[in-house]
């Protein structure tokens, strides 16, 4: 569906950019065109233009050769016999006038007295005929007209006073006619000279042919757009008298038609070049954009979802939390949180290897799933953390009901191939409006809910009680002053005396931290402890610790002090190096310092522990087995760490008195580790009773509430310097 979306959301971006694109490039296209083509119109018309002026110039310098041609051959015949009798003159005048013609190579030649009247000599000389018609004289009345005023003025000029000339059209064909007013020699009058050359057929085919203009031709009449072929040209030639014109026609080479006929094609594979880039275009952004959109939503639905579950991540659950709780009201159907953590998850990465535990995760996300309904949001956090948001929530039952259906879900096995793995759920539970109607604050106190699940025992779901509240932040304010007291020395050393099995003088003491916090009192250690193992304090304070039990034993002669190590602490790559400085800088006896470590430490990493214990062994430091019998209790780690003691832990002598079988166990750890060469030393001694018995099995030192509870330093100096140190507490007992 979003592909769908972003497809046509892409295709009308693409649309939207490339079109006007195209409307563009198509519009420069049909500009240069329409320019081409008006260059191409100019210069046919430019090239029409051209042969019109040739035409004109060629027959207007034909004229003036007519013309110039006349006058010439007049200048070689001056003698005109205008004043002889009149056969002589008649005679004379055509043998002057046939001179003049032949050798001119005119069609004609007449003499145009100041009448304006052409002789007639000269028409029939020119046409040969014996009475002779008015068409020459017609044909050429312009030229008479012209000369009227010349010969009339009666110059005395011996030259040629003028010359006139003219082209035109007269019966079809075409004329060049010049006239010359010269003064006769003898009469001294002036005459007028009128010649005429005519253009017939072949002529004009010729002129045409000199002026490489095609297809030059002569029409008696014009030719409109509608008859005049295409291509052809025309221009007009004036008619003697009221004639009507003639034209002289031709075929236009038109040089911008091979330029338009080269632009078709060029024009068509340009659009559709054009169409094709533009197609390729809007193909090419629609896919680029649905592209990028569909990454973008792949960004987006990633920023705000689990990339191996597929369900929502912790940003968009809190946005959803937000919305659900905007709308829910205080009197109205309610909604919870559960913070869903699986148990012993981490087994299966360990185990199996991470593509299992995905494969877990994924699984878990389905079966959650499917205990959920429609209006109801499953989230990931990630690691092994679910969220779970249920609306509609009228009783704390629905909810706990939902989490046994997620237990029981999350219990079956889980296939890993050939393998199975089994894991649980803790779940932590908080309800709005009755918890807190922030989203924030309630995912805040689910988690707590969640965590104490988990330390209560796991597998189980638990509701937020503001008691768990007040524990965390308790816990808190603890792990932070901690802190500072270990950094301030403001923590204390309580000693516990280590006594002869008879109860007769102290052995040894065992030191124990005290925290005595401004505001909270006296804080039990096991609380700050666990604190300082969980927050990563343990090293410092154990440090503080061993250093403060060697300067307080200073003050004391030939007393052991036994400080606890804790498996994290011994675990340090420095951790000899830190006891050699506590020694070095107080001064104290390493012979007379004892570490007590647990099971735990050795077992975890046995080689590490054998070196620290051999580089501990080989300062003179002893070492002793604590909490001995609650453990794996292997012969293997007393025969390889070679231990100086074993502590017998309190959970034997609680049951000493209940059953016979703890007695027969205390008798033969004491006798194994006399058999070893051990000293073995039992914790909790509380009555007379469990003295005797220990001190009858063959116990070497004896601990607990029967001598003396843990006390200060200074009374701790007080019982020491008595003779008889426990006698007050044993009569107590």
């Amino acid at each position: 569906m979003i592909d769908i979306y972003n497809q046509k959301k892409a295709r009308k971006l693409a649309t939207t950019s490339v079109l006007p694109f195209a409307v563009l490039l198509f519009a420069i296209l049909g500009a240069v065109i329409l320019t081409v083509m008006a260059m191409a119109q100019r210069t046919s018309e430019s090239s029409d233009d051209r042969v019109r002026k040739l035409l004109t110039s060629s027959l207007t310098e034909a004229v003036n050769d007519t013309a110039r041609d006349l006058r010439t051959i007049s200048d070689l015949e001056r003698n005109i016999p205008i004043n002889s009798s009149a056969d002589r003159r008649e005679q004379g005048m055509e043998a002057y006038l046939d001179r003049i013609r032949a050798i001119g190579d005119f069609e004609s030649v007449s003499l145009l007295d100041k009448s304006g009247k052409l002789s007639s000599t000269a028409v029939r000389l020119v046409y040969g005929q014996e009475k002779p018609e008015q068409r020459f004289v017609t044909s050429l009345n312009w030229a008479a007209n012209a000369l009227l005023k010349k010969i009339s003025e009666d110059k005395r000029s011996e030259e040629a006073v003028e010359m006139v000339g003219r082209y035109m059209i007269e019966n079809g064909e075409l004329r060049y006619v010049a006239a010359i007013v010269r003064r006769d020699l003898y009469s001294q009058s002036s005459i007028g000279l009128v010649a005429s050359r005519a253009l017939v057929g072949d002529d004009i085919v010729r002129l045409g042919n000199r002026l490489s203009i095609k297809d030059l031709k002569l029409t008696g009449s014009t030719l409109s757009g509608s008859t005049l072929a295409k291509g052809t040209n025309q221009i007009s030639i004036p008619a003697s008298y009221d004639a009507g014109n003639g034209y002289l026609t031709w075929v236009s080479e038109r040089p911008g038609d091979p330029i338009l006929e080269r632009l078709v094609p060029i024009a068509i594979f340009s659009s559709l070049a054009i169409s094709i880039f533009a197609w390729l275009s809007f193909a090419h952004v629609s896919r680029v954009t649905a592209t990028m959109l569909n990454s973008e939503a792949k960004a987006q639905h990633m920023a705000g979802h689990d990339t191996l579950s597929g369900l929502p991540n912790r940003l968009r659950f809190t946005e959803h939390l937000k919305a659900v709780l905007s709308r829910i009201e205080n009197d109205g159907p309610g909604i919870s949180v559960l913070f869903v953590d699986l148990d012993k998850f981490k087994d299966v990465n360990d185990t199996f290897g991470h593509a299992a535990g995905d494969i877990v995760i994924r699984e878990c996300a389905e079966r959650m799933a499917a205990q959920l309904r429609a209006s109801d949001v499953l989230s990931r956090f990630g690691g092994d953390e679910f969220a779970i948001i249920q609306t509609d929530v009228r009783s704390p039952v629905d909810t706990e009901l939902l989490a046994r259906r997620i237990i029981d879900s999350i219990r079956p096995a889980f296939q890993l191939g050939e393998n199975e793995a089994y894991i649980g759920a803790s779940i932590g539970i908080a309800i709005a409006p009755e918890n807190s109607k922030d989203a924030a604050e309630l995912m805040r106190l689910a988690d707590i809910a969640m965590y104490r699940a988990k330390n209560g025992g796991r597998n189980r779901a638990c509701f937020f009680e503001q008691k768990m509240d007040d524990s965390l932040r308790i816990r808190k304010v603890v792990e932070d002053d901690l802190r500072h007291a270990i950094e301030r020395n403001e923590l204390e050393l309580y000693y516990q005396p280590q006594a002869s099995a008879d109860g007769s003088k102290i052995m040894g003491v065992e030191a124990l931290v005290r925290w005595r916090h401004p505001v909270l009192g006296l804080i039990p250690p096991i609380e700050f402890i666990t604190i300082a193992e969980e927050r990563g304090i343990i090293v410092q304070l154990g440090e503080w610790v061993i250093r403060q039990a060697c300067k307080d034993a200073m003050n004391w002669d030939d007393i052991t002090v036994a400080c606890n190590v804790s498996a994290i602490q011994f675990r340090q790559a420095d951790f000899v190096a830190s006891v050699r400085k506590a020694l070095a800088d107080t001064g104290f006896e390493p012979t007379r310092l004892e570490l007590e470590l647990t099971e735990s430490v050795v077992v975890a990493d046995a080689d590490q522990a054998e070196s620290s214990i051999i580089d501990l062994r080989s300062m003179g430091i002893k070492l002793a087995l604590d909490d001995f019998g609650t453990g794996y209790s292997s012969l293997i780690y007393l025969r390889r760490f070679a231990f100086d003691k074993i502590k017998l832990d309190k959970s034997f002598l609680d049951s000493l008195e209940d059953t016979g079988e703890s007695a027969i166990l205390v008798h033969s750890v004491v006798h194994l580790g006399r058999a070893l060469g051990l000293t073995v030393t039992a914790e909790g001694v509380e009555t007379a009773e469990q003295q005797r018995f220990l001190q009858a099995v063959g116990c070497h030192l004896l601990q607990g509430y029967l001598f003396a509870k843990p006390m200060p330093f200074a009374q701790m100096n007080e019982m020491l310097k008595r003779q008889r140190p426990f006698e007050i507490n044993q009569a107590a007992a």
